[in-house]
């Protein structure tokens, strides 16, 4: 392995770390808002409504930290897509959890372990291609 490529490899290593964080960070607020909304509305709001708050959080950090790129209009768009995507995902994956008798405190567990790859991969695009 050349200069070259053992800086292209700790940088992407980098990259990964720092979204680990971030995601880390967002998956906690989505989680605690979820937690708190679900003693007060459906299960399905209280996910929605804790994605809604952690994506604005994850953008932005995202943006300055994670991929060290301006946070644009265009990358927020780029960005709302992919969560859009991201989004139905989970949903889906939270309810076939739940239909299949996980608690509705324990559901979105899984969902992220499942859903949290395929985000980064989609945002990652967003942040390097756009």
């Amino acid at each position: 392995m050349n200069a070259q490529e053992t800086i292209k490899h700790i940088l992407k290593r980098s990259e990964l770390i720092r979204f680990a964080i971030v995601g880390t960070i967002a998956t906690a607020i989505h989680y605690i808002c979820y937690y708190l909304l679900c003693h007060i509305t459906t299960t399905n709001i209280s996910y929605t409504i804790g994605y809604i708050v952690s994506l604005f959080c994850n953008f932005w950090l995202s943006a300055k930290f994670t991929f060290k790129k301006r946070a644009t209009t265009r990358r927020g768009i780029g960005f709302g897509l992919s969560h859009l995507f991201n989004y139905g995902l989970q949903i889906l994956v939270l309810n076939l959890c739940l239909a299949l008798g996980i608690s509705d405190l324990l559901a979105p567990i899984p969902v992220y372990l499942i859903c949290i790859p395929v985000n980064f991969l989609l945002v990652r695009f967003v942040f390097r291609k756009i």
